[in-house]
């Protein structure tokens, strides 16, 4: 698995703007938290203390992992390919269903419930390289399952 994190431009700001919140608005709150807490007295058995610390350390993490992905972000946008390619987005038909429509993106974007599908999920890596009117078999849980793919965009 590559360490590459691919990101639709829209996905890139988003996670941008959430370590720039983190960074500064998170943080200072964080920080009057903690000088109200000291201000309370003891910090051995300070309870609001403690909690705010805790938080203290889970937003330096979230940043520290919002950094890594933003290092090794590949920004991807539509594709122009005849083949399936992140960023595409991918009309099939399942047998004996309507035509399914998925955007394959990177693993930080995938949201299935959205027809967002992540290029590192069986269907997304079965539907990678592929070509309009190619038929692909997807082993579920519950079975194998074929796709044909109708349309590529």
């Amino acid at each position: 698995m590559d360490d590459k994190e691919y990101l639709s431009p829209e996905g890139l700001k988003e996670l941008q703007d959430k370590l720039n919140d983190l960074k500064t608005k998170k943080r200072l709150e964080i920080a009057e938290r903690l000088e109200y807490a000291k201000e309370l007295g003891d910090l051995s058995e300070n309870a609001e203390y403690a909690e705010a610390k805790d938080q203290q350390m889970a937003n330096e993490t979230e940043i520290a992992n919002l950094e890594g992905i933003l290092s090794r972000a590949v920004v991807i946008g539509k594709t122009s390919s005849n083949e399936v390619r992140i960023g595409s987005v991918v009309a099939c038909k399942k047998k004996g269903n309507d035509e399914q429509t998925f955007t394959i993106v990177g693993r930080e974007e995938a949201d299935p419930l959205k027809g967002k599908i992540s290029n590192e999920s069986p269907l997304g890596r079965a539907f990678l390289g592929r070509k309009k009117n190619d038929k692909i078999l997807v082993s579920t849980p519950k079975g194998d399952v074929e796709y044909l793919i109708t349309q590529i965009s």
